[in-house]
């Protein structure tokens, strides 16, 4: 049973950083593609950045490109989302998501119908 554990959001102001951990259990990840998302209140769930775990191959939203980061620790099953330069409009719970990335390519990442397995979620609040 695969499980996703994310931790690390919290209330920051507009221009700090904050970093989302996501501890992966149940399997071995080597073969799988693990994303993050983010859902505003009142607004659909997006895609952020997705990494695939063996190759380390990532894709990001545009609306993060250049100040978000998505990477992972083989050692710790973990994948981590570094956020820089925080703005208001990145408020929402952010989800880690997991994948078997067979069939999964650095274009179809970003597809939220891709992902199985989903972690609880983890509030970041940006203050202006």
């Amino acid at each position: 049973q695969v499980q996703l554990v994310e931790s690390g959001g919290g209330l920051v102001q507009a221009g700090g950083s904050l970093r989302l951990s996501c501890a992966a259990s149940g399997r071995t990840f080597s073969s799988y593609a693990m994303g993050w998302f983010r859902q505003a209140p009142g607004k659909e769930r997006e895609f952020v950045a997705a990494i695939k775990w063996r190759a380390g191959s990532t894709d990001y939203a545009d609306s993060v490109k250049g100040r978000f980061t998505i990477s992972r620790d083989n050692a710790k099953n973990t994948v981590y989302l570094q956020m820089n330069s925080l703005k208001p409009e990145d408020t929402a719970v952010y989800y880690c998501a997991a994948t078997n990335s067979l069939g999964i390519t650095i274009a179809t990442m970003r597809l939220i119908e891709k992902y199985v397995y989903w972690g609880q979620g983890t509030q970041v609040t940006v203050s202006s």
